[in-house]
């Protein structure tokens, strides 16, 4: 499904206010309510709305650490990647796994309280992980810009 315009305006006004109520959602994007349903419907079956989530902030709820891991795999085992990937997904404090094709294989999104817990989950959770070869860690300073929008 290919949205058009209409559609993109929809969702350009649901991803700056995303708390609107659906009826000041139509009015600001030009259309009745029933025509917002029917549509918003169609963007759900067309894979174009893949969801409705809530957004938590990490920080808020005591999590002050945030890593970003970068791992090499030792790909002479035809299954590490699937092996890694499948220890990484119960480590509980994993808020992101991304893959890549390139230097990097693998990149982990990590949160802790603090360091103290940081090195503990580094030292339990993280290097016990199957098949790694080289590790390079990022600590998150600061976000200097974070969106979910498009440019729609």
């Amino acid at each position: 499904m290919q949205p058009d315009d209409t559609d993109r305006r929809i969702l350009r006004h649901w991803l700056a206010e995303p708390d609107l109520p659906r009826a000041d959602l139509a009015s600001r994007a030009g259309v009745t309510t029933a025509t917002l349903w029917r549509r918003l419907e169609r963007l759900r079956e067309g894979g174009v709305i893949r969801a409705e989530r809530a957004v938590i902030d990490w920080r808020r709820l005591g999590y002050e650490v945030e890593v970003s891991l970068r791992f090499t795999l030792d790909k002479t085992n035809p299954r590490a990647f699937d092996e890694f990937l499948d220890q990484a997904r119960e480590v509980p404090e994993v808020v992101g796994i991304e893959t890549f094709l390139g230097r990097v294989d693998v990149r982990l999104n990590v949160i802790a309280r603090d360091m103290a817990h940081w090195q503990e989950i580094y030292r339990a959770r993280i290097l016990t992980l199957p098949h790694i070869s080289d590790i390079e860690a990022l600590m998150l300073v600061s976000t200097i810009k974070e969106t979910e929008a498009l440019p729609l």
